[in-house]
């Protein structure tokens, strides 16, 4: 194993469940996978998701772990609001952001905004 930690943004939980190469293969040798809530939700939530995209979605939620915003994770909370007011970036980019640097996760991300983010590291695919 890699040892890296990552964390799914939403895009590239949808590239992963259409059988991305360049996913799968990053995250075979990951040494742990997370979505933040946010993910969870903006998939969960999307208008065109079919019976089997939701179905598949279940299996890898069973396998990874969904981080949560709870009302106590000060730090976490703090660092979302500090980022949205620094990049200017919408509320789920920051909840997704500030989830992957405190959880010392690279994330995996096709969105070009994140890589301007600091100290976020990010992986595109």
């Amino acid at each position: 194993m890699s040892g890296h930690r990552y964390l799914l943004d939403t895009n590239a939980v949808i590239a992963l469940l259409q059988g991305n190469e360049k996913i799968l293969r990053l995250l075979r040798s990951a040494r742990w996978i997370g979505i933040s809530i946010m993910t969870y939700l903006e998939f969960l939530s999307y208008p065109a998701i079919k019976e089997n995209d939701k179905r598949c979605f279940n299996d890898l939620i069973q396998r990874i772990d969904i981080i949560n915003l709870e009302k106590d994770e000060n730090d976490l909370l703090d660092f979302i609001v500090a980022l949205r007011q620094k990049f200017r970036i919408k509320m789920p980019d920051a909840i997704i952001a500030a989830t992957a640097i405190t959880h010392k996760a690279i994330l995996v991300t096709a969105d070009k905004q994140f890589g301007h983010i600091k100290p976020l590291r990010v992986q595109d695919f």
